[in-house]
């Protein structure tokens, strides 16, 4: 292996970049203090961002930056999945250990890593396709995080427009959750290769939308900055013709100047800047030329061991030949035992010099020294490197053969699109190799399940479908029922997932062709039973859910027993059994936590903590779902499960009437890239606040994203009722109680309440205040809407105290219902239960006992800055002639202070301080580790309670008030 030796023709100089050198040094201040996620410097080939990062990097290291590099190469487009990360990551390890590695994540995690890198030991096999390749993520998220515990991270990734699908997936996950730790991501790419449909396009649509992503376009050299170029790397001051030359034929691209200059002293143009580029190659020795041809086809870096195989050269042979290329600066001499083209420009221009035979012959040498002996390649590549070798030799047999095996290895690493791709190629090749299923010991069948089983996992579900349709069409039923069977649920998922209709249909055809006890059975069941659940066909879909059970057991599977447990719990609680729920929920959780499995664990946590919130213990449920967030933390699942719990966490919250509490925890959740039905989830709690607050304009947007004005046929009964409520409460908002009767009796017509405990029970009470506001205008159909809203009632079921305030309310028994919730503690149904009470009392004569009850809601009402429920609560005090409060100096100090002064939040007293210290929104949110949007409600929220309309207002009366501490 050769030493490292000077190079010629590069400016020992750093020249100019002065401003975007500031740029990078501002951004990473700003991740220092936790504000900035990423900067995306892109820039034409040639134009120096290796350059420019590479001295960003040494000056980032010499303030204690713990620097890691990672590039993409163009064989990730076929399927090299995370290779920056790979890389990355192998740094850390040579660094220091695997062993130190895996003690920053929690115990047993670090397994999950051995699909990039073997130093990990053997990969966890706990077969979770659908979620593993989000466990990966959140893991290399957490260890960035645990690393920057330490001391500030930068990463760097080269050559993104290279990326695969993964990476690319990977990088845009990283840029919108590294929101709260000293790290910098800095991306380069060329912009001159970013197609109309480059891949790269969306990614980098979607990072500019995040905040604190920055963009450089990195511009070519001025002319007096090629001539400082060429100082540098002349040792004396050009003459200003040579200078005014070079930059005419340059264009100021410092690749450019650099190969000008070694062209020799007249600075002849080429035809062509390959040509150009080719100019110093072609004036090194032939054996030269003919190895560094060789080193061009294993790509821009190759290893000392691999070429002196391929190149039949020993290593004496390979360091005489490769010299000049070096003392050219055509070769860089890497980490590792390798060679790297000093820039990807030459070594393309050298791979398009290769004949068609001899392009043929050089990937085949390739492919066969790699498959003889796989440690030539870094650990993990050997594969793909085959399979892209053999394809770009068009050797049909070994390109397919190689194709299939490396397919195998991206499904072990996550990486799922690269999957789909090496598998397109095999069903490509398939009818190319007459025994081809004989070759790779598989039908043409099993290749488009392993497709559409990749598509699933991984998204891409018009890709998925396209795959299942394929494969159910070389099958029959008759002779392969199971095939079918798998076939079929899967295609019900898919159909489920695009909101199509149909799924419940396949489902019940599967179960039809597995009548025999076997997993295969146990798998449609499990599917079917839950579908059924959620669709309110409860009875059946428990059914289906036991009988799996007990072939669970019989087989002596306990994850599958504990998760069809959990099913089972979702029965219950659909049925309105849900103290049964808890109850089966608990039991799966114990198998979860002796079986060791988080996923169990945190699934029946989170089901426990909505069953909790149903039953009315809202503050258990909060408390359980602190847990369960913690756990998810430690098990490195948060922006999976514990996003899902969080969500529950936040409606726990909702019920209880901590608003703010509940939009910050939602807010935080969303940050973490969650799904769209858990995003669809989480609107919800925030569309209830927002009707509860009267902001009209947030909660249309909320019910507009969530389909509430426009169903979708995939909703769920829980989706159903939920946005059900939704609507009622907003027509009710917008004073518009007949198109609320209308959404009303739709209810009733769709059955949408069904059985499912307090959701059914909270609809039918809304539709009293429904019927209640509209009598007045239609009492007719108010009374024809009134009968069927009792008919329904008397087939509910439901148990628990929040069910049975809610039966109240339906009843129309205010007084009992406010006190059930003063009890549950959920204040802003209780200050609207009181409110209807006195209007009761007022309608009855009794004056008194109707501003008593208004007198208890008021101060309940404007705790929670409920606009609308406030202005009604006053209406009436005003019609009934009571003041609200009786205490005359209570009166004046409301008078004089008006307003809730003392009802700001922890968070908002904090905001508060910063804005009376002169503080702008950006400064507060990177003091306080939140978005500057999350301050501005807070400012918006703080204006009101305090009663003034300005920030310099706010300060005033925050010291009038001495909230400052």
């Amino acid at each position: 292996m050769l030493e490292v030796m000077t190079h010629r023709a590069v400016s020992p100089v750093f020249v100019g970049r002065e401003a975007e050198l500031e740029t990078l040094k501002e951004a990473f201040d700003q991740a220092r203090k936790q504000a900035t996620a990423a900067v995306l410097l892109g820039g034409e080939a040639g134009v120096g961002k290796t350059r420019l990062i590479g001295s960003f990097a040494e000056q980032a290291g010499q303030q204690d930056a713990h620097v890691l590099v990672g590039g993409c190469v163009e064989l990730s487009a076929e399927g090299l999945a995370y290779a920056p990360f790979t890389a990355a990551l192998r740094q850390l390890v040579r660094e220091t250990s695997a062993a130190e590695v895996a003690a920053l994540l929690p115990d047993g995690a670090a397994r999950d890593l051995a699909r990039l890198l073997p130093e990990f030991g053997e990969p966890s096999g706990d077969g979770e396709t659908e979620t593993a390749r989000a466990r990966l993520f959140e893991l290399i998220l957490m260890l960035l995080e645990r690393l920057a515990e330490r001391r500030p991270v930068v990463l760097v990734i080269e050559d993104v427009h290279w990326a695969d699908r993964s990476s690319r997936d990977l990088i845009a996950f990283l840029s919108r959750n590294l929101r709260t730790s000293p790290v910098l991501m800095v991306m380069t790419y060329r912009s001159d290769e970013l197609h109309r449909t480059h891949p790269l396009r969306p990614v980098l649509a979607e990072l500019g939308r995040v905040e604190g992503v920055v963009r450089i376009e990195l511009p070519r050299f001025t002319q007096d900055e090629v001539a400082a170029q060429m100082a540098g790397i002349l040792g004396v001051t050009p003459e200003f013709t040579k200078v005014d030359t070079v930059f005419a034929r340059s264009g100021g691209v410092p690749l450019f100047v650099e190969a000008l200059l070694d062209s020799g002293d007249d600075c002849t143009v080429p035809d062509s800047l390959h040509d150009l580029i080719l100019g110093s190659i072609e004036r090194l020795p032939e054996e030269t030329q003919r190895v560094l041809r060789t080193a061009a086809a294993g790509g821009i870096r190759v290893g000392h061991a691999l070429l002196a195989s391929v190149s039949v050269l020993s290593d004496t042979e390979l360091e005489d030949a490769l010299r000049p290329a070096i003392a050219a600066n055509v070769l860089q001499v890497a980490d590792g035992g390798a060679y790297a083209f000093r820039h990807a420009l030459i070594r393309e221009a050298v791979h398009d010099e290769l004949l068609p035979g001899e392009h043929a012959r050089m990937h085949a040498r390739y492919a066969e020294e790699i498959e003889q002996d796989r440690s030539l390649v870094p650990p993990g590549r050997a594969a793909i490197e085959i399979a892209h070798h053999w394809y770009a030799a068009r050797n049909d047999q070994w390109a397919l053969t190689s194709a299939w095996d490396a397919a195998g290895k991206a499904a072990r690493s996550f990486a799922y699109t690269e999957q789909i791709q090496l598998l397109e190629r095999v069903l490509t090749l398939w009818d190319k190799v007459p025994d081809a299923a004989e070759r790779i010991d598989v039908d043409h069948v099993t290749i488009l399940e392993r497709a559409s089983e990749a598509a699933y996992v991984s998204g891409d579900m018009d890709r998925g479908l396209k795959f299942v349709r394929a494969a159910l069409s070389e099958l029959d039923e008759e002779t392969a029922p199971e095939r079918v069977a798998e076939l079929l649920v899967r295609r019900a998922n898919i159909n489920s997932q695009k909101g199509k209709t149909g799924s419940l249909d396949d489902l019940r055809r599967a179960e039809r062709l597995v009548p025999l006890p076997t997993e295969a059975r146990v798998n449609v069941l499990t599917r079917l039973g839950t579908m059924l659940m959620l669709t309110e066909q409860t009875i059946e879909g428990t059914t289906f859910t036991e009988e799996a059970l007990r072939i669970a057991r019989q087989m002596g599977d306990e994850r599958l027993e504990a998760d069809l447990l959990l099913n089972l719990a979702l029965g219950h609680s659909v049925s309105g059994a849900l103290d049964r729920t808890v109850e089966t929920n608990d039991h799966a959780l114990r198998m979860g936590r002796r079986l060791s499995s988080p996923r169990i664990v945190l699934r029946a946590l989170a089901n426990n903590v909505d069953a909790l919130d149903k039953l009315g213990r809202s503050e258990e449920a909060v408390e359980l779902a602190a847990e369960g967030e913690k756990l998810a933390r430690q098990y490195g699942r948060y922006r999976h499960q514990g996003v899902f719990i969080a969500n529950n966490r936040a409606e726990a919250l909702t019920s209880l009437g901590r608003w703010d509490e509940a939009i910050e925890v939602v807010e935080h959740a969303m940050r973490m890239g969650s799904t769209l039905r858990n995003r669809w989830h989480m609107l919800r709690v925030k569309a209830e606040i927002a009707i509860g607050r009267g902001e009209e304009d947030l909660a249309r947007e909320f019910l507009t994203e969530i389909g509430a004005f426009a169903p979708r046929s995939d909703e769920t009964a829980q989706e159903q009722a939920n946005n059900a409520f939704l609507l009622l409460t907003w027509h009710l908002l917008r004073g518009e109680p007949l198109k609320a009767v209308e959404v009303a009796e739709k209810i009733l017509a769709d059955s949408v309440p069904a059985k499912k405990d307090t959701l059914g029970w909270r609809l039918l009470a809304t539709m009293r205040l429904v019927c209640d506001a509209a009598a007045p205008v239609d009492a007719v159909r108010v009374s024809t809407l009134r009968a069927g809203a009792e008919e329904l009632a008397a087939d509910m079921r439901g148990n628990g105290a929040a069910c049975e305030a809610y039966r109240l309310v339906h009843q129309g028994d205010f007084d009992a219902a406010a006190q059930a919730w003063r009890q549950l503690g959920r204040p802003y149904v209780q200050a609207e239960a009181l409110l209807h009470a006195a209007a009761g009392s007022a309608g009855a004569g009794d004056r008194e006992g109707a501003a008593d009850r208004l007198r208890e809601a008021h101060p309940v009402a404007m705790s929670l800055r409920a606009t609308p429920l406030v202005t009604r609560i006053e209406t009436l005090a005003r019609r009934v002639g009571t003041p609200l409060d009786d205490d005359p100096v209570r009166q004046a100090a409301a008078s004089a202070q008006p307003v809730a002064s003392a009802t700001l939040t922890r968070r908002e007293l904090e905001v508060l301080r910063l804005v009376a210290a002169g503080r702008g929104n950006r400064d507060i949110a990177a003091e306080l580790f939140i978005s500057a949007k999350t301050v501005s409600v807070h400012v918006s929220n703080i204006l009101p309670k305090l009663g003034v309309s300005t920030r310099a207002e706010a300060a005033a009366a925050a010291h009038r008030l001495s909230l400052l501490g």
